[in-house]
Parts: C-alpha cells; structure tokens; sequence
C-alpha cells in the first residue's frame, strides 16, 4: 500500500468502466481483470462515500483493477519494488486548490489478484478486502500517508470502515 506522485493513466485497451456523477464530482472504476468480477458501481459510491465523509465531496479520481502482471510492472517503474502489491495511489502533481473545490486527485490501481491473497489470509471476504483498499486508496489520494502522519490515516480508516462497511470488523489485522 502506498502513495505516487506520478499518475500513469492508461485508458488503453479493454476493459469495463463504471462512473458514478452527481454534479461535479466523479468517480470512474475501470475492470482491466476477468478473474474475480468486481461490482463497480459499489466501489464508486465507497469511494465517494469517502470523499464525502473528509470533506473532498467535489474532487474526482480513477480506480483500475488490474492483474498482478501489471501492478508489478507498476511497483516496479514508480516504486522501484520488483513485486506486486495489494494497491498503488497516484497522486495528480498538479496544484488544482484546496480540498473540496472539485478538483482530480489522481490514480489507484488495486490487484485483484494480491487482495485475494490477503482476504485468505486475514479471513474475509475478497469484496471486504476490497473495500478496505478502496478507503485505503482513496485516503492516500486525498494528502493522508500512514507513513509520515503519527498513525492519523490508520485512525481515520478505522472510522470510516465502521461508518461505511457495516456488517464488518472496523479494522483487521493490516492496520
């Protein structure tokens, strides 16, 4: 799990797309996988739900899930890691204001295949894993880093998946 400052949007190729709009905001889910389906239109109102829940309710980002192969190649080029990882957040470079004023955040990439993985490990569901990585990635999107900020981003997510993901432990053992 970790935070990018350069963003490789790939609108390249296959894959299945959902967005979820309401006014300004926007929120565009990309499938770039075929071995676990993955219910974009949920993931969009999560992450959302997130943006909403810090204040950012008027920016926007993309969310791909993609393989393993290439979320490697991703770690790799932008991390310099030769491995994959569960999710990667590119954050957009660009100064574009202050929290909330409807800009674009950037990029998060998620392995569907490394959540699966990690959801074996930790004995839930791939969806719930999912979902954490969403709120994870959507925090590092939005300026919070759980490496540098005294355990701030651990506090909030553990907030957010008990108001957003009832049903479900608040926190696993990631966090």
């Amino acid at each position: 799990m970790s935070t990018t400052k350069k963003s490789p949007s790939d609108r390249s190729g296959g894959g299945q797309t959902a967005s979820l709009q309401t006014g300004s905001p926007l929120v565009e889910v990309v499938n770039r996988q075929r071995m676990h389906p993955i219910d974009r239109q949920a993931t969009a109102l999560l992450s959302q739900a997130v943006l909403d829940a810090i204040g950012e309710s008027g920016s926007s980002l993309n969310i791909a899930f993609i393989r393993d192969r290439r979320m490697r190649e991703l770690n790799r080029d932008y991390r310099g890691i030769d491995r994959p990882t569960d999710v990667l957040s590119f954050v957009c470079d660009e100064d574009q204001g202050a929290a909330g004023d409807g800009r674009f955040l950037g990029d998060m990439a998620i392995s569907v295949e490394t959540a699966a993985r990690y959801a074996e490990k930790y004995g839930i569901t791939l969806e719930r894993e999912i979902e954490h990585l969403v709120i994870h990635g959507t925090l590092h999107l939005a300026g919070y880093d759980h490496e540098t900020d005294n355990g701030e981003m651990n506090r909030l997510e553990k907030r957010l998946r008990k108001r957003l993901l009832p049903g479900g432990p608040a926190s696993s053992t990631r966090l």
